[in-house]
This record gives structure tokens, C-alpha cells and sequence, in this order.
């Protein structure tokens, strides 16, 4: 194979590689391939003292990241609270691969514990004002108004009928629910009157609900 089409192949897989744009990805392409120094979970362990120069020595031919990359995401995890939980006095640094890089010092130790114990002071006061904000937003919605126990008023409005003036025959209107059904009279009783309905129903009903 001649060394053009070696150079060409060669570009095709560097222009394949997906480069890594945040901190996330960066550090778990980190903890991929420095599975002993970096992790995802769990606590994690105190990094050697200028391990930044390492691991940028480690991927220089890496396309995938660049210094500046590898600069944030390292100063992301470093300041993570997994990574401040494990900064104790007598914790052990460890290199790229592992190995004991040194004992964390007091001043170090000191310092990890006023990150961790700023972070949580900042992340208690924006879920305060989260809260304080959602309360906000509730007494500003209108309240519902409840309907359910008002009185419903009939769809229709109609005349009462003269009782004593009904007569067999005669036309009405039955109150049947919220609607009115019309009706003819086939008898006369004392305080109700028989009607019988357009379907053929013959049905007992009081005065009060028969109209015209």
C-alpha cells in the first residue's frame, strides 16, 4: 500500500473521531481509559499534585481533546462533592494509573472541606429561592372557582300552567330534569294530573312540573 493512500486512511479515521465538547463526556472518556484515577460513582479519590501535566503528556496525540478541555474537566471534578468528601486527613493521592502519589496534606485537607462546605451553603440557597419562587407562583394563580355547589338552573324557561283550568286534551309541557318534554293530558287529579309523553309514556306528574 503506498504511503498516500496510508496518509489518506489515516485522515479518514482523525476526521471519524468524535471530538468531546463538555465536561461530562471528557470525564467519563477520562475514567474509560484511566479506570484506576478517575471514577463516576462512589467516592473519588485525591489526584497527584500536578497530574494535569501527566495526563496531558498521556493523550498529546489524542484528537478527541484539547488541553483547555482537559483543564475544565478537571477542574470540574476536582470540585465535585465526591471528590471533596474523599479529601480527609490521611488520604492517599494516587497518579494516572493508580499508583500512591503522596499523602493529602492538612492545608489540603482544609481547604477541600471549606469547597464542600461553600458548595452545599450555595446549593441549600438556590433551592431556597427555588421554593420561595414556586410558593410565589402559586398565591399569583387565581383560585379555582368551585362551581359544583351552586344551583343549577334549568335550560329552558317556561310558564306554569294553571292547574285548575287544565282539562283532558290539553297540550303541556313536562319538566323532565333540565329539559321539557311535551305531553297531553289524559286525566285530571286532585294536585297532579296523568300525562301521557310524544313516546307513548303515560306517567303520574305534580303540578309543579307541568308547564305551557
Amino acid at each position: 500500500m503506498a504511503d498516500s493512500q496510508v496518509d489518506v486512511q489515516t485522515e479518514d479515521i482523525s476526521s471519524n473521531l468524535q471530538k468531546l465538547t463538555n465536561n461530562k463526556e471528557i470525564i467519563a472518556y477520562l475514567a474509560e481509559k484511566f479506570p484506576h484515577c478517575f471514577i463516576l460513582e462512589g467516592e473519588a479519590k485525591p489526584l497527584k499534585i500536578g497530574l494535569f501535566q501527566d495526563l496531558a503528556e498521556a493523550l498529546r496525540d489524542d484528537e478527541r481533546v484539547s488541553k483547555t478541555q482537559l483543564r475544565h474537566a478537571l477542574r470540574q471534578y476536582t470540585s465535585n462533592w465526591r471528590y471533596l468528601h474523599g479529601c480527609r486527613e490521611g488520604a492517599v493521592r494516587v497518579d494516572l494509573y493508580g499508583n500512591p502519589a503522596g499523602v493529602l496534606e492538612a492545608e489540603h485537607v482544609s481547604h477541600a472541606a471549606a469547597q464542600l462546605a461553600e458548595a452545599k451553603a450555595k446549593f441549600a440557597e438556590k433551592r431556597k429561592a427555588e421554593l420561595a419562587e414556586k410558593r410565589a407562583q402559586q398565591k399569583r394563580q387565581p383560585r379555582r372557582q368551585n362551581f359544583s355547589k351552586a344551583p343549577r338552573k334549568p335550560k329552558f324557561e317556561l310558564s306554569a300552567v294553571d292547574f285548575s283550568s287544565l282539562r283532558t286534551g290539553d297540550s303541556v309541557k313536562v319538566r323532565v330534569g333540565d329539559n321539557a318534554k311535551k305531553g297531553t293530558i289524559v286525566e285530571v287529579l286532585k294536585d297532579s294530573a296523568r300525562v301521557e309523553l310524544e313516546n307513548g309514556l303515560v306517567m303520574g306528574v305534580t303540578a309543579d312540573r307541568l308547564f305551557v
